[in-house]
């Protein structure tokens, strides 16, 4: 087949053979169909918009070989998206504005186009694909010519080639995914099966329904200063993820396929905390189930935004942890590269790969008061990396400390914690330490608890803040809600001032039976109430209840409320303070979150 004849953009105004542009030759010209090319400018300028959507939706400008296609193809876009039309006599007036008329061949050659191009619109995605191939197969065979040309030169260096190579692949894979069909359709679901399966209620990856440390389909981030155990929990989570274990701090964890770990900061101590974990039974597991990048990526996530998800999919990862943030991308605090790292991280988990984030906090804040609860602007970085978390942890304490606190920031169902989180450095691991239980504490005090009792007790602040009440009142309504305790409600504020709401534990939980270990001094820092005053003669002994009186008082108890309530309870109160019930000592230990 001859070259094409005529200027360089196209064929001359005066009309060329299209038999003498058909250039697919074996000897050396790129990869093209001009037919094709043609048929698909035509048909978009004789039939309108029908096969212009037709063809956008497998093609891009640059999948032309001859620039003049190219030229009239943007034209037809640019009009399309004006609305105007774009018949052949629009593309010439619009090029003959730009002054690209006579480049690809003048009126005659758009009119010819027109006229010759296939009878119907159903046609134009066919003979677009043809386009879209040719252009594939042109990139290909430069990036084929490219590879020869480096390794001819002197003091080439194979592995250098080799990621040259790697990284064209990799670009045009992804260029491929995200365009043509695929780009239109490839994520599209119909509107029932995203309400009822992408947004269906699943299993945590990480805790329960009711607390959820990570859910699936979102990423979760663990952030604090160096040194407070981010790395020694993330541990334990993907350990868990692979089958040695099924709990970290507590909270049941689902196991998961294969887990890729980017140990980009300090390598060596990851591997060191690592090793507090494994033991020699463990090898097949963590040989098969647990892969190593070691180091920083071929390039930061920011300007390459597919490069996490197909790191996972080639290694048949379905979680990747990112061990640590600032090491993935070029810049944390620039908004923009935030939200290109936000995209790369939707990327993942659109695939299906869970994404666990190890992330650093505020110099500045890190001098903050302890028992300060941290906020998210305590997270070093954009403010974007953050917004795209499903779930935040935020860790407190100072480097070393074997007692830290775990505060949950962002939240995907309830609130977790916050927790006081007790670290074992020679072994890897952590526990949760026993603080209160909400259960206990409700048994124990006689004149119910307020929402800002529990708050106080929680933070040990006197004066708790709106927030950590708030904290409290959910967790109290949660123990309504499951048949735990029971609610007093308040009233409203006025010239007295209001009152709160009070909550006692239900009647059906109070165990009568197996009295609880009594002490003087309250195993919380609720006030003591004093009894009514007695009198200075000997008051008669009330005698102990029968089985029949019991009953009746617990009838009563779980049937009325206000008075009633108190009136049972003061007739089987005696001492002259309100000596509180605590779990003894040597009791089972509960996770009281």
């Amino acid at each position: 087949m001859s070259q094409p004849t005529g200027p360089v953009y196209g064929p001359s105004s005066s009309g060329a053979s299209f038999d003498d542009d058909h250039a697919v030759s074996p000897n050396g010209t790129p990869p093209n169909d001009l037919d094709a090319e043609r048929a698909v400018v035509g048909i978009c300028m004789a039939l309108g918009r029908p096969a212009i959507d037709a063809a956008r939706a497998v093609l891009d400008a640059g999948d032309f070989y001859r620039p003049a296609h190219e030229t009239i193809w943007r034209a037809i876009l640019d009009l399309t998206f004006e609305g105007a039309p774009t018949a052949a006599v629009a593309v010439a007036d619009r090029l003959r504005g730009d002054g690209a008329l006579e480049r690809v061949g003048g009126v005659n050659y758009l009119v010819r186009l027109a006229a010759e191009a296939p009878p119907s619109a159903d046609n134009a995605d066919y003979y677009a694909a043809i386009v879209r191939r040719e252009s594939e197969l042109r990139k290909l065979h430069a990036t084929g010519i490219r590879t020869v040309q480096q390794a001819l030169l002197p003091g080439a260096q194979p592995d250098e080639i080799r990621s040259a190579l790697d990284a064209e692949v990799r670009e045009g894979r992804e260029r491929a995914l995200a365009s043509g069909n695929s780009r239109l359709s490839r994520f599209m679901v119909d509107g029932w099966d995203f309400v009822t399966k992408t947004g269906a209620d699943k299993e945590p990856l990480w805790g329960t329904r009711g607390e959820t440390a990570w859910a699936a389909g979102e990423s979760l981030m663990i952030v604090g200063a160096p040194g407070v155990g981010k790395t020694t929990i993330a541990h334990q989570v993907i350990f868990a993820r692979i089958g040695l274990g099924d709990s970290a701090l507590g909270m049941p964890v689902a196991e998961s396929k294969r887990v890729l770990y980017l140990a980009m900061d300090r390598p060596q101590q990851i591997a060191r905390a690592m090793a507090r974990l494994v033991r020699p039974e463990h090898e097949k597991l963590v040989r098969e189930r647990l892969l190593i990048w070691e180091g920083p990526l071929p390039t930061s996530l920011d300007k390459e935004p597919g490069l996490l998800a197909e790191l996972a999919t080639a290694h048949g990862a379905d979680t990747i942890v990112i061990d640590s943030l600032k090491d993935a991308v070029s810049t944390l605090v620039d908004d923009s590269l935030a939200i290109a790292y936000n995209s790369a991280r939707n990327r993942a988990l659109r695939e299906g790969i869970q994404v666990l984030e190890l992330h650093h906090q505020r110099k500045a804040t890190a001098d903050a008061p302890r028992g300060q609860r941290p906020t998210l602007d305590r997270v070093y970085g954009s403010t974007w990396l953050t917004s795209g978390a499903g779930s935040v942890l935020f860790i407190a304490g100072e480097a070393g400390d074997p007692v830290v606190n775990l505060h949950h920031l962002k939240t995907v169902t309830g609130e977790i914690g916050p927790l006081t989180i007790v670290h074992d450095h020679e072994a890897g691991t952590s526990t949760v330490e026993e603080t209160i239980d909400i259960a206990e504490l409700l048994r124990a005090a006689q004149d119910g608890v307020t929402a800002k009792q529990l708050a106080t007790a929680m933070t040990g602040d006197k004066k708790p803040d709106a927030a950590s009440i708030g904290r409290a009142r959910r967790r109290l309504n949660t123990q309504v809600k499951s048949g735990l305790a029971e609610v007093e409600k308040g009233s409203a504020g006025g010239i007295g001032g209001g009152k709160e709401d009070r909550y006692f534990t239900s009647a059906r939980h109070i165990n009568t039976s197996v009295p609880p270990t009594l002490v003087e001094q309250p195993a919380i820092p609720l006030a003591v109430v004093p009894a009514a005053p007695q009198n200075t003669t000997q008051a008669p002994v009330e005698p102990a209840l029968t089985d029949a009186e019991s009953h009746r008082v617990a009838a009563a108890t779980a049937t009325s409320r206000g008075t009633g309530r108190f009136r049972e309870r003061s007739r089987i109160s005696t001492a002259t303070t309100v000596v509180q019930p605590v779990v003894a000592p040597d009791a089972p230990r509960k996770n009281r979150r």
